[in-house]
């Protein structure tokens, strides 16, 4: 049952659909037998808001007094010159296109079922009805990029149905240009937006398969009569700048259900079973409809955890393709989607993203490369107007359309947060190591990782009195330090390790040397910023000052302990704010790597008890389900992956998190590592005291194997191409002198 969810009832709601999707299209079933709502997305619908031509400001001139005032403590009036007069210009915000509606007379409904098979990537239901059973089914074939569409009914019944689009969706607006026709078997519905000429979208529902029915026209509804069944073809093409466009031609969009369905399930298949999670959940557990699991977490837990692996991978998979997946994932049925249903850069990405490349999902890997690339001139463009330098800076927030950096507030800064390029280019160094793919490194990781060096080239000009260099402006996302006027400061954690790790990667190790250390506060913690006058605020939901941790493992239990030992102080420390899921999920991350089992138990307990999930397993920002939001239906999988194994080019850690009542025993199979490994197979039984690690390596390899963060290596040969087996006790009481004691203490507030 891990391959698949179900609810014994329709969605009533938009966030309570069941998804589909290929990268490029989604969909949003609600399987209502009497009136199917389909709310179909395209990753590139985006509604002009003014923000469609901004570029970054010229702020360079300013810089070096911005440097002045930041270094002398007038950082608030400092940032004050570059947003006075300037609109808060949010990104275009992301919005769903119309919704297919098949309405059609029923009586005497029973016995109804509504499921998504995670393996087909197929959305069904089914239900009694008169003398034999109905079915629904819809999927977004990554073949022919067609939302596809069959309502089949019992041998020897018919279909009649009213088929139309409705562009009227939650909070959409009142002056939409909507144009309705319909042409023989054609649906059609033009949308314009009259304040942006040229800015609009065009959408089409095709009649294929009728089964011997009457296809009529009635005014802008298409009415079938009788049919068989019917089978639908539904998809969107979003306007160029101007209305002289190509748009595809629907004779080109035709195929029986059968040849449409195999066509992308072999696709789709192959990429979602390359891993699997399997907990031993009893049969009656996983039978249960997800809305059954989700309503008694404590006593369902494990069960919950194994499909939401499962669901997180399908979702990730689903919503990556042309681009990575946004903060809704490739999703939303409203004209109002929170935050824009931007692509969040400064955290929510790399984390939707973490498990892509371990986990073997390519796609979604290299969606966010293409991602990266298509907005590179925009990069370039932040660092030379707002910093007078080479290199690139991202931004924040992206509609993935545009990297420009325009969003300017006061309480948000975030056109001076300069760690971004490195940040995002980690999932890609990410999916080449794990892959090995050699013309990829060539050809788009090596020329990225130099112009985030080139950057960090010309921004350093500033030095203290002992020549160490400072970073400044310096902005730790999205936190202030305690007591000050502004996030603004000087040597931001996140901003050292970005520039250093850059730099490195350029092999420009002379100016890396001369970047200040991490420092430990008098808390013995990890501090947010290396300048004294930087006060941790130990209250917020994020945690940029752990990217040494993760994901760049320059901090870890193995190489640097006392800053290992740093680090989770400040990680115990960290309250959590608002309760957001990603900051729940993002110190789970953090906590895996440091190797506390019980941290991580913790954050993964205070998502699974807060009702973060709908039916679908697509989930909330905020407790009980409060905004719809991808983070943790789509971070979920890396956590469990993180506490169950970690690796690096030369280690393979086994079982560093593990979070007892959580994961017990089970087996993981698939997974990649930065070794260029294979785990064929990952068994573990805690109470057993037992762990099973099948590896596979594309080339000869000695790797060093621990048990735990807390053990000593153990040398394992590894033949090219040969499953070789490694069998474990683990260690029932660890001596952490490597790792970190497992945390005793509440999550904490700043004083």
């Amino acid at each position: 049952m891990t391959g698949a969810i179900w609810e014994p009832a329709p969605a009533a709601r938009w966030e309570d659909a069941f998804l589909c999707g290929n990268g490029r299209h989604g969909a949003m079933v609600h399987g209502d037998p009497a009136d199917e709502r389909i709310i179909v997305n395209h990753h590139l619908l985006v509604r002009p808001n003014g923000s469609e031509h901004a570029r970054a400001p010229h702020l360079a001139p300013d810089l070096e007094r911005l440097r002045d005032d930041v270094l002398a403590g007038r950082a608030a009036s400092a940032v004050a010159r570059a947003t006075a007069g300037r609109e808060l210009l949010w990104v275009r915000p992301f919005h769903p296109a119309f919704a297919l509606r098949v309405v059609r007379p029923t009586a005497g409904l029973a016995g109804y079922r509504r499921e998504v098979d995670f393996r087909t990537g197929v959305v069904g239901s089914a239900w009694t009805e008169g003398a034999g059973t109905w079915r629904a089914e819809t999927f977004v074939s990554r073949a022919d990029d067609v939302i596809v569409h069959r309502l089949l009914p019992p041998e020897g019944a018919t279909v009649s149905a009213a088929l139309s689009h409705d562009v009227q969706l939650d909070a959409a607006p009142d002056d939409l240009d909507i144009t309705l026709a319909v042409t023989g078997d054609l649906l059609r519905v033009d949308v314009a937006f009259p304040d942006a000429p040229g800015s609009g979208y065009t959408g089409w529902t095709r009649v294929v398969e009728a089964g011997g029915g009457a296809v009529e026209t009635d005014g802008t509804t298409l009415r079938v009569s009788d049919a068989a069944e019917l089978v639908l073809l539904t998809w969107v093409e979003p306007w160029a700048p101007s209305r002289t466009r190509t748009l595809h031609s629907p004779a080109a969009r035709a195929g029986a259900w059968d040849e449409l369905l195999a066509r992308h399930s072999a696709a789709h298949r192959t990429a979602y079973d390359r891993v699997t999670l399997d907990l031993a959940v009893p049969d009656a557990v996983a039978a249960q409809p997800a809305s059954e699991l989700l309503a008694h977490p404590q006593r369902n837990r494990t069960a919950i955890l194994e499909r939401l692996f499962a669901a997180g991978r399908y979702h990730l998979l689903s919503s990556s393709g042309m681009l990575p997946p946004r903060l809704t994932g490739i999703w939303t049925g409203s004209w109002d989607t929170a935050w824009s249903g931007a692509f969040t850069c400064d955290a929510n990405l790399n984390l939707q993203i973490a498990s892509a490349a371990v986990a073997q999902l390519p796609e979604a890997s290299l969606a966010h490369a293409a991602f990266v690339r298509a907005n590179l001139a925009d990069w370039r463009d932040n660092a030379a107007r707002v910093f007078g330098a080479r290199g690139i800076v991202a931004p924040a927030h992206s509609d993935g359309l545009s990297g420009g950096s325009y969003h300017f507030n006061d309480g948000y800064p975030l056109h001076l947060w300069t760690a971004g390029a490195d940040w995002l280019l980690h999932p890609l160094l990410d999916h080449a190591t794990v892959t090995g793919d050699e013309e990829f490194v060539r050809e788009t990781l090596v020329p990225l990782l130099a112009e985030a060096a080139a950057f960090y080239e010309d921004f350093l000009t500033r030095a203290d009195a002992d020549g160490e260099l400072l970073l400044v402006p310096s902005y730790s996302p999205e936190n202030t330090p305690a007591g000050a006027d502004s996030p603004i400061s000087v040597n931001a954690t996140m901003d050292i390790a970005a520039a250093r790790h850059a730099l490195r990667a350029a092999g420009n190790d002379a100016l890396a040397e001369r970047l200040p250390g991490y420092r430990v506060n008098e808390q013995g913690a990890l501090a947010e910023w290396a300048w004294a006058d930087a006060k941790d605020a130990y209250d917020h939901r994020h945690i940029s000052h752990l990217y040494p941790v993760w994901p760049l493992d320059e901090i870890n239990p193995f190489d640097t302990p006392e800053l290992a030992r740093a680090a989770h102080r400040a990680l115990e420390l960290r309250g959590a704010e608002n309760d957001s899921a990603h900051g729940y999920l993002h110190t789970a991350l953090v906590a895996a790597r440091l190797g506390d089992a019980q941290r991580v138990e913790r954050a993964l307990t205070a998502v699974l008890d807060g009702d973060f999930f709908h039916p679908s397993l697509m989930s909330g920002h905020y407790p009980h389900r409060h905004v719809y939001n991808a983070d943790a239906a789509h971070t979920l999988p890396a956590v469990i992956i993180e506490a169950l194994i970690h690796s690096s080019p030369d280690r393979i850690v086994l079982l560093p998190a593990v979070p007892p009542s959580l994961l017990p025993s089970g087996t993981l199979r698939g997974l990649r590592t930065r070794c260029r490994v294979t785990v064929t197979e990952l068994s573990w039984d805690l109470r057993a005291g037992h762990v099973r690690a099948v590896l596979n390596s594309d080339f000869d390899l000695t790797v060093n194997v621990h048990l735990g963060t807390d053990s000593d290596p153990i040398p394992l040969e590894l033949p090219a191409g040969q499953n070789i087996a490694f069998d474990g006790v683990i260690p029932q009481h660890p001596p952490h002198d490597k790792g970190v004691v497992p945390c005793n203490e509440p999550l904490a507030s700043s004083s």
